[in-house]
């Protein structure tokens, strides 16, 4: 079950209908904005040692 090119466009062509031109920058930068805060802080958590780990 994979999207192809037409099934992408359509999909586009929803949002462009649901949220109107005029959100969809606002949309895309809150969804980056999230994938930014998600990947500092599985960084971060990576980072960090871990106390309950057995030595």
């Amino acid at each position: 079950m994979r999207l192809g090119g037409p099934e992408i466009i359509i999909i586009a062509v929803v949002f462009i209908l649901l949220f109107g031109g005029s959100k969809l920058p606002d949309l895309a930068k809150g969804l980056g904005e999230g994938i930014k805060n998600f990947k500092k802080s599985v960084k971060t958590e990576d980072e960090t040692p871990d106390e309950k780990k057995p030595l």
